[in-house]
């Protein structure tokens, strides 16, 4: 345990002295919550209203702002937690290209702690900045129009931290063959451009031809 804890503590240390990497994992949240709350927030509240009116009812703003904001928040959330793992997980193919790994394996340190210490690392870094961008999400989900109970918001953090378990374990299932700079830059750029439409994150599911399938589509349909 000790050799777990020194080289959870190390890969962490790293990662935030490593002002690149760290604002790397930034970007993903922070341009997500500049674009949905700048753009497609009305492009969904024109969406419910126009709904709202073919079917002969109303609803007040802050009711269509608040479940707008969530369903926003929910897709950036989902997005987040997987990009940024893998922007996270990035140490353990610079470990490899600066050498570190070669002389971390010198030590007498078994290849399943190693492995344990940069999943432990990646959970705890992740962790530390999506549950930030949770509470900013939070935030902007109280200005728009606040709806959630004590427990839905418990929900939600136990949501993601289910979602960074799984955005941890993927990254390192892909990052652990990857050896170069081009390789991991090549990585990181297709997770963070091609997972949010993946996952249905940048448009409503029903946007999507009858065909495709999205098994991880955050957003609910939303009618025509």
């Amino acid at each position: 345990m000790t050799g777990i804890a020194a080289l959870i503590k190390r890969n962490m240390k790293l990662y935030f002295k490593d002002k690149g990497m760290f604002l790397t994992s930034l970007i993903t949240p922070l341009i997500l919550l500049v674009l949905y709350g700048t753009f497609l927030s009305n492009v969904y509240e024109d969406i419910f209203r126009s709904a709202l009116q073919a079917a002969g009812a109303a609803a007040s703003d802050k009711l269509i702002g608040g479940c707008v904001g969530g369903e926003l928040i929910s897709s950036l959330l989902a997005v987040s937690c997987v990009t940024v793992a893998f922007c996270s997980n990035l140490l353990m193919v610079q470990d490899k290209i600066t050498g570190a790994k070669k002389d971390i394996t010198i030590t007498p340190v078994k290849p399943v702690t190693l492995a344990l210490g940069y999943y432990m690392s990646t959970l705890f870094s992740t962790l530390l900045i999506c549950f930030c961008a949770t509470g900013v999400c939070l935030g902007y989900l109280s200005y728009v129009g606040w709806y959630l109970t004590v427990s839905d918001v418990a929900s939600l953090f136990l949501d993601v931290f289910l979602l960074v378990l799984f955005g941890t374990a993927l990254s390192s299932c892909v990052n652990f063959p990857l050896s170069t700079q081009g390789q991991a830059s090549a990585v990181g750029t297709i997770i963070s451009a091609g997972y949010g439409f993946i996952c249905g994150a940048y448009m409503p599911i029903s946007q999507f031809s009858e065909g495709n399938f999205f098994p991880a589509g955050y957003l609910r349909n939303q009618p025509a």
